[in-house]
This record gives C-alpha cells, structure tokens and sequence, in this order.
C-alpha cells in the first residue's frame, strides 16, 4: 500500500475529487494547509499599505491505495490539478506498512 499525498491549490479541490472517485479512490482526507515552494510568496496592497504575503493557501490531500493503484491516482491528481502556472502542487508517495480498520480490525488493503 502506499499513502498518496497531494498539495494543490484550493480552487481545483473539487475537480481533483471527482478525478479521484473515477480513478477508483475509496475515500480521501482533505486538509487546508499554507505553505510555499519555489514561488516563494508575494506582496499585496491593502488600505495602501504593501505586505508580503509568504504562506500561501493550499490544500492537502491524502489517499492511501494498494500499490496497483497508485500511478491511476498520480494521474487522476495531475490531470486535475494542473494549470500550468507556478504553484499548482507536490504529489508524495509513501509506503505504508499496514492498516486497520477499527470497527472490524480488518487489516491490510481490505482495510482501505
């Protein structure tokens, strides 16, 4: 199994959603988060004075998946999320060792 994870930009959450359950997703964590990469921030005027903004929102998206799955995910996400302009995300692979589901203890990907 490996634990997908996903920064994108807030305004393609829903379109990367709907790509994730046609990709065969059984479920996904969604997390607002702020950060920055390469772009770094930027500066905005408000009420004439200038700031600089250096977290950026963001959202964080994470799904875990047997491992067959995963370059369907990658795909799904990237087709998405993408708008060619700098910021639009990171994707992370991970593995996972194993998991459970609490109400029947279930474990490994039938618990996915």
């Amino acid at each position: 199994m490996k634990k997908v994870e996903a920064i994108i930009r807030p305004s393609v959450l829903e379109d990367v959603n709907y790509a994730l359950c046609e990709a065969g997703s059984q479920g996904v964590t969604v997390s607002e988060v702020k950060g920055y990469g390469r772009q770094r921030g930027h500066t905005e005027i408000h009420s004439g004075t200038e700031y600089i903004v250096e977290y950026q929102p963001k959202i964080r998206i994470e799904v875990i998946v047997p491992d067959d799955r995963v370059e369907a995910i990658i795909e799904a996400i990237c087709t998405a999320a993408q708008t060619g302009n700098i910021g639009d995300g990171k994707i992370f692979i991970l593995p996972v060792d194993d998991a459970v589901r609490v109400r029947t203890r279930e474990r490994g990907n039938v618990a996915i």
